[in-house]
């Protein structure tokens, strides 16, 4: 199918990561081991390492990435001019089928895609190396929204960091803050190759349809979505949270097996928040990204 499928994960950029991985695990989260990254800077080009590494929490369906700056003297793979903007939420990857005809699909409607941009890490220090192919939206201001195929899903979604405290299960919706609103959903629908349709609360929202295995190896089918809102529609949805900049990664809605009742018991002693989908940690305590559990 050549058309996203589901969110497959969003990713917070920090410069130094080691506080941020320690406060995920604060959250409940089991966090994957630290992967340095490596990878081709152009279609043709040789593998080689980054400086950048990550951790991930892997839920049944999707993930999220923190991601930092380990050796500054290595290729930074554009992290460092996402953290020169603000530290939080920068990477939204939508799930895919099919690299080759998402990338057909997206050449004909006139976007100027170089070709696959191939990465890789060890899931693990001297572990086995997962792979991945993605199509990112050339120079998106809202920064890195791509399209992704899992080569080795089944190396990353590793039963071993998969049980998580505070009973996560599934990245349910993103949400963006945008002052053209229409502009960013455009971009967004034409990687996605799906329509957009007005959000119930104020600017547009994309529907990831989902399908078995999409978001992974055993992810069920189910409806995913990015909201994209104006400024002024933010504290309604988020409260107390601002924009640095725009546009804005704002943050997450992560589904619960328990309607967030793990997460509210574990994290009792945070400021926590309530919204209309559930119970947010505040961006300070996450790396710069509003967490809702619901």
């Amino acid at each position: 199918m050549s058309t996203a499928l589901a969110l497959d994960h969003v990713g917070i950029c920090v410069r130094d990561p080691a506080p941020v991985w320690a406060s995920w695990e604060r959250l409940g989260f089991a966090l994957s081991p630290i992967a340095q990254q490596s990878g081709r800077r152009t279609p043709d080009g040789p593998v080689e390492p980054f400086g950048t590494g990550n951790r991930c929490a892997f839920l049944r369906h999707g993930y999220v990435e923190m991601l930092g700056i380990l050796d500054p003297s290595l290729f930074a793979n554009g992290v460092d001019r996402f953290v020169a903007r603000y530290e939080g939420m920068h990477i939204l990857a939508l799930g895919i089928g099919e690299t080759e005809e998402n990338l057909a699909r997206l050449r004909r409607g006139g976007l100027a895609i170089p070709g696959i941009s191939w990465l890789q890490r060890p899931v693990e220090p001297g572990g086995p190396i997962a792979r991945f192919a993605r199509l990112p939206f050339p120079d998106a201001p809202e920064g890195r929204v791509q399209l992704i195929q899992h080569l080795t899903p089944e190396l990353v979604w590793d039963p071993r960091w998969m049980a998580h405290r505070n009973g996560a299960e599934a990245l349910e919706t993103a949400i963006l803050v945008s002052a053209a609103p229409a502009e960013t959903t455009a971009r967004l629908a034409r990687l996605a190759g799906l329509p957009a349709e007005p959000d119930p609360l104020a600017g547009f929202r994309l529907r990831l349809p989902g399908a078995p295995g999409a978001a992974g190896p055993d992810s069920p089918a189910m409806e995913t979505r990015i909201r994209i809102l104006p400024p002024e529609a933010l504290p309604r949805l988020l409260p107390g949270v601002a924009a640095p900049s725009l546009p804005f990664m704002a943050g997450m809605v992560i589904r619960t097996s328990d309607k967030a009742a793990a997460a509210r018991a574990l994290l009792r002693d945070l400021k926590l928040v309530e919204t209309p989908d559930g119970v947010m940690v505040p961006p300070e305590f996450t790396g710069g990204a509003a967490v809702v559990f619901a």
